[in-house]
């Protein structure tokens, strides 16, 4: 998988749980919990439909490393 594959995955797991968020404005080092203001279930639900879209298994350690978007594209492509 590319780069631009794993943020063009991430985006649109992420607009599953929130539809309306402008994610062009989210940085790759900014917390998409904090800038999305996701709470821990939506965050859970992000993580759950990324693992779906990428056939990964994430695990509740693998969120942790989530958090942003820059961290999303380094788990997706290792």
């Amino acid at each position: 998988m590319t780069p631009e594959d794993a943020r063009e995955m991430i985006r649109a797991a992420l607009l599953t749980v929130a539809p309306d968020a402008e994610l062009g404005e989210v940085g790759p080092d900014a917390d998409l919990r904090e800038e999305l203001d996701l709470d821990s279930i939506d965050f859970q639900a992000y993580a759950a439909e990324l693992g779906r879209r990428s056939g990964l298994t994430v695990t509740e350690d693998d969120q942790r490393r989530l958090t942003t978007l820059a961290a999303g594209v380094t788990f997706l492509t290792r």
